[in-house]
């Protein structure tokens, strides 16, 4: 009997709701294949996505269990706080380190499927504001799977399907409307047979083991250091070096693309920057307050404590122009909810807002 790419791995972010919604209209009633999805949410925000995507199309959907084996026609949704992945034809639900700051992140979810399943896998890009996506898209077209993108022109943030399409090449670029069925299509055609086998990644399964909080550690792979630091905890990263653009992992996993860390490097800078006004305002305040009290007492250094004031206030002043400049290139926003209770909220509304 011949297979068919029959597991499909859906990533978004920024914009993702609408996209998906669009996406799983746009399946037929009787779809065989398994749809599994990640849309980049708060880690302490529940979601309600699972409801709106059954509300949007023919299928069910649902939060995923971990350890529940998967099954055709049926949509998948990562829950908050958890990746979500595929190893032996079961779900797994991980809190695995952050990948580009994100858990749920949609790049653990390609690798573990492009393993799992290899040419079985579809896997699809959404709307997004970083370059998510690209690296597990990039595995699963590696290990003989497909890649569908939304047109970026579509896109409500065309940055993740743009990252996309920079990574793999891919003739399936479509809008959201027409996925569902070009899914759907790609799905019906019967795979090759006699496909040779793929020689196992070592790298692959080192980072779905990593995804699924197993005991491995970057510096076990004899990856070259980057000279960069890890935005989530600190520790220096290590340089996957891959075409055309080279990733970042930390000791215990956390994984950075070079666009991500970029950003997470702006707003750290931006936080030390805030705190080293308050510093100064604080410096400048108590300066002030001290010169007050050495002329109440008739003192001599009354002078010195102003101008140490006046040195503070004109550092401030330096601190809040770079905070201006800082501002203008920090990333656009990620949230991926539209406004509380609008047609396709990620969270119920509080009890009696409506």
């Amino acid at each position: 009997m011949a297979e068919h790419r029959d597991v499909v791995a859906v990533g978004a972010s920024a914009g993702g709701v609408e996209a998906l919604r669009a996406l799983v209209g746009g399946l037929p009633p009787n779809y065989p294949g398994a749809v599994l999805v990640v849309l980049h949410v708060p880690r302490d925000a529940p979601s309600a996505l699972p409801g709106i995507l059954s509300r949007s199309g023919p299928l069910p959907a649902a939060t995923a269990v971990d350890g529940e084996h998967l099954r055709g026609g049926r949509i998948y949704v990562a829950p908050n706080d958890h990746h979500l992945l595929l190893l032996d034809g079961h779900i797994r639900l991980t809190r695995g380190p952050a990948e580009n700051g994100h858990r749920p992140a949609v790049d653990p979810l390609f690798r573990s499927v492009a393993r799992a399943v290899g040419p079985r896998a579809v896997g699809v890009v959404l709307s997004g504001s970083r370059d998510d996506g690209a690296a597990g898209l990039s595995s699963i077209v590696g290990r003989g799977g497909t890649a569908v993108v939304q047109d970026p022109d579509d896109a409500l943030y065309p940055w993740m399907p743009r990252a996309a399409l920079a990574e793999v090449d891919t003739e399936h670029v479509e809008s959201a409307a027409k996925l569902g069925g070009l899914i759907a299509g790609i799905t019906a055609m019967d795979l090759p047979e006699n496909t040779p086998a793929r020689p196992s990644d070592a790298m692959l399964d080192a980072e779905v083991s990593m995804s699924e909080l197993g005991p491995l550690t970057s510096d076990e792979l004899a990856l070259p250091p980057s000279g960069y630091g890890c935005p989530s905890c600190g520790g220096a990263l290590f340089q996957i070096d891959v075409d055309p653009t080279p990733r970042y992992r930390c000791r215990v996993g956390h994984a950075w693309s070079p666009e991500s860390l970029l950003d997470e490097q702006a707003i750290a800078l931006e936080g030390a920057l805030w705190m080293a006004l308050r510093a100064l305002e604080e410096k400048s305040a108590l300066s002030r307050r001290l010169a007050g009290r050495d002329q109440r007492r008739h003192g001599s250094s009354g002078d010195r404590f102003r101008r140490i004031a006046a040195d503070a206030e004109a550092a401030g002043r330096t601190i809040r122009q770079l905070i201006s400049q800082v501002g203008s290139s920090l990333p656009a926003t990620d949230d991926p909810a539209p406004p509380t209770g609008g047609p396709g909220a990620l969270t119920d509304p509080a009890p009696g807002v409506r």
